[in-house]
């Protein structure tokens, strides 16, 4: 075995925290040639497929481009057989990449547009299929339930009530995302001061097709505990210094910021430098299927762009792991189980 093969073996086998991860952006390639066969969708194979739900080399990296792949990805909802199925393979592919603890986080409204049920539905399905799945992985699996700042504020609404209703599920977080280039935060200052007050935690898709200002907004007016992306913040220093004195994680996805045309290239992407400047990163996959990628290939990535160490992608993980969306006993425990396995990888 060669020193490189050794090293993707070493990184692969180590248990990992993601905090980023959409459902909707995470399914095989293969299932879906199966769902669209069977229901007509004219899908001839995989590779037929794949320019419609996956970024490609040549093509242009874009915002538009990239959201495209969504608008065919939710058509495979058919029904709630089909969306128990795409959650469980969405979780043991987690559990296959030794991803030991996971926010999956998904937008039930676009999820129960094509099958007809409520959110509130959607949210039960959701979570009952992936906790299924998580006690046959061994993963330890939390929800993150999205709305977009682009919809109706009574969209929001609904979308608060049908998370809070599955809590017991395993519901710990809401999420803001949409299109944060002409949408404002402030109309949906009352549903997150409400979520916050009955204790969800809060992330904010922010400063990743916007600049730093909307990051500060999530901070200032939603009163985020996390920043989806964020990676805008590093040209603003009193966001920056927000951040830092804040100890707000930002949830930094390179590939999906590559592939999305936010960055030119991995080694231009400003993850390093947040990270020397203080603020608390970590790092996630965004959309598996889309990026097509895995956590391990990320890690993999970045310390070839960085040139990290193996003890850099440690401390990507720890930090992540101190930042999850649990109570404080869990969350020192995850650390500390993460922090003794690591001392034995070197």
């Amino acid at each position: 075995m060669t020193l490189q093969e050794s090293l993707q073996q070493t990184v692969s086998l180590m248990p990992k925290v993601e905090l980023h991860r959409h459902l909707e952006g995470s399914l095989r390639l293969s299932t879906l040639v199966e769902i669209g066969q069977q229901y007509g969708m004219e899908v001839e194979d995989a590779e037929a497929l794949r320019p419609f739900v996956q970024m490609m080399p040549n093509e242009p990296r874009n915002p538009s481009r990239f959201l495209s792949k969504f608008h065919t990805l939710r058509q495979f909802y058919r029904t709630e057989a089909i969306v128990e199925r795409l959650v469980r393979e969405v979780v043991e592919d987690a559990a296959a990449d030794h991803i030991r603890y996971l926010e999956l986080r998904f937008t039930p409204r676009a999820l129960c547009s094509t099958i007809g049920c409520s959110m509130s539905d959607m949210v039960e399905l959701v979570c009952e299929a992936g906790n299924t799945a998580a006690k046959q992985t061994g993963l330890e699996l939390r929800y993150i339930v999205s709305m977009n700042r682009h919809e109706a504020v009574e969209v929001g609404e609904a979308t608060l009530d049908a998370a809070l209703m599955h809590r017991a599920r395993g519901v710990v977080a809401l999420d803001l995302a949409g299109d944060e280039a002409n949408f404002s935060v402030h109309p949906f200052y009352d549903i997150f001061y409400h979520a916050r007050q009955v204790g969800l935690y809060i992330t904010v898709h922010a400063g990743e097709w916007a600049g730093a200002q909307s990051v500060r907004d999530a901070l200032e007016v939603l009163r985020a505990h996390r920043i989806g992306h964020g990676l805008n913040s590093v040209y603003d220093r009193d966001v920056l210094t927000e951040l830092v004195a804040r100890g707000t994680a930002l949830e930094l996805c390179p590939t999906s910021n590559l592939l999305s045309g936010i960055v030119e290239s991995l080694p231009l992407h400003p993850i390093h430098q947040l990270t020397e400047r203080g603020v608390t990163t970590t790092l996630n996959t965004d959309d598996p299927l889309v990026c097509d990628i895995t956590l391990s290939q990320e890690m993999l990535r970045l310390m070839q762009a960085f040139n990290l160490t193996l003890d850099d992608l440690k401390q990507y993980m720890l930090r992540a792991a101190r930042h999850a969306f649990l109570p404080t006993d869990e969350r020192q425990q995850l650390f500390t189980a993460l922090q003794a396995h690591y001392a034995t990888i070197s």
